[in-house]
C-alpha cells in the first residue's frame, strides 16, 4: 500500500491548523482546480469525530464521488479521516499537529490503495502518488497561508471550538 508522508511547518497555533484542517469551507477553497463541491454530509463549518461529508470533483478529466468519516480525533494533536465508499480500495489520511515553540509542524501519512489489483498498483508508481503528493501539497499550503496571515479568521470566524 502506498504511503504519503508530507511535513509542512506552519507558525500558527495547533489548534488553528488542527480546525482549518477540518473546516470544509477551506477544503473547498484548496480544490477549486479540481472544483470539489459538497454533495452530502456536514456542509459548512468544522467536522467533528464521526462526521461524515460526500466529494465531488474533477480528476483527471472524469468526475468521482469520495466520502469521508472521521474515525479518530483527539483535539489539536491529530485526527483520522477514512474512504467510506470511493475510487479507492483503501483510504486513510492521518492528521499529526505536533506544536513546538508557538509553531506547528503539520504532519501528513496519507495511505491508500487502488482497485484493480496488478493494474492498480502500476496507476499507483506511474500517476496516482505523485498526483495525490502535489494535490495535498496544494491543500497543505492553502492551510499554512491562511493560518499565518491571521486569514484563518475569514474561515473559523469566532468558532467555540476555540
Amino acid at each position: 500500500m502506498p504511503i504519503i508522508i508530507l511535513e509542512t511547518p506552519i507558525r500558527a497555533s495547533a489548534e488553528i491548523c488542527y480546525n482549518l484542517s477540518l473546516s470544509v469551507d477551506l477544503h473547498q477553497l484548496s480544490t477549486v482546480r479540481t472544483k470539489e463541491h459538497i454533495v452530502a454530509g456536514v456542509r459548512e463549518g468544522i467536522m467533528k469525530l464521526g462526521e461524515s461529508v460526500t466529494w465531488r470533483a474533477k480528476h483527471f478529466g472524469i468526475w468521482l464521488k469520495l466520502s469521508s468519516k472521521i474515525t479518530e480525533a483527539n483535539k489539536p494533536a491529530y485526527f483520522v479521516d477514512e474512504m467510506q465508499k470511493g475510487p479507492f480500495k483503501v483510504m486513510r489520511h492521518q492528521h499529526h499537529f505536533i506544536e513546538s515553540c508557538g509553531s506547528i509542524l503539520m504532519k501528513d501519512i496519507f495511505m491508500f490503495e487502488s482497485p484493480m489489483g496488478i493494474l492498480g498498483r502500476i496507476a499507483n508508481k506511474l500517476v496516482l502518488e505523485d498526483y495525490l503528493r502535489g494535490f495535498l501539497r496544494e491543500r497543505n499550503q492553502c492551510i499554512k497561508e491562511m493560518a499565518e496571515s491571521g486569514r484563518w479568521k475569514e474561515i473559523l470566524g469566532n468558532s467555540n471550538s476555540f
